[in-house]
């Protein structure tokens, strides 16, 4: 790839990373079970700035991780991403609805996720506690199936 065209790479990042805030600002209300979320439970991001529904390669490089697509689908997108803070997954999705139902889906399995606008990330909870200042978001537990798993919670 040339400089001319790297440059031009580079600044169209940029500009889109500087318009996601104001993109969040203007959105409409969400339904379902996020609209019943407190707004002292919702978590801005302050390093990055961001608390807009973002792509999955925003997300990673936010995190510095150079994502790996695993999933491209109309529902959803998946990256892995493979750093020394540790192994993640970002899911991000097109409407709200879609990721609630993917997160009621994925609590068959149990587990952690940070959780934002569209979005989840899929790690250890180390990991989460970690990436959770750069993103933002909620920490959800997911019950799992069977008697001994706990409810669902955010963090």
């Amino acid at each position: 790839m040339d400089h001319a065209r790297l440059l031009t790479r580079g600044a169209a990042l940029v500009g889109g990373l500087a318009l996601l805030p104001l993109i969040a600002a203007c959105g409409g209300a969400e339904g379902g079970k996020a609209a019943d979320a407190k707004a002292s439970e919702r978590s801005s991001a302050p390093v990055a700035g961001v608390v807009a529904p973002a792509k999955v390669e925003v997300i990673a490089a936010l995190t510095g991780c150079k994502v790996e697509i695993r999933i491209e689908a109309d529902e959803l997108r998946e990256g892995q991403c493979k750093t020394k803070q540790g192994n993640y997954r970002i899911t991000t999705f097109p409407e709200e609805k879609l990721k609630l139902t993917w997160l009621d889906a994925a609590s068959v399995y149990g587990g952690k996720y940070l959780v934002g606008p569209q979005w989840a990330v899929g790690a250890k909870p180390e990991v989460l506690e970690r990436l959770r200042p750069k993103l933002g978001g909620t920490i959800q537990s997911l019950r799992g199936v069977g008697p001994a798993n706990p409810a669902p919670s955010a963090s």
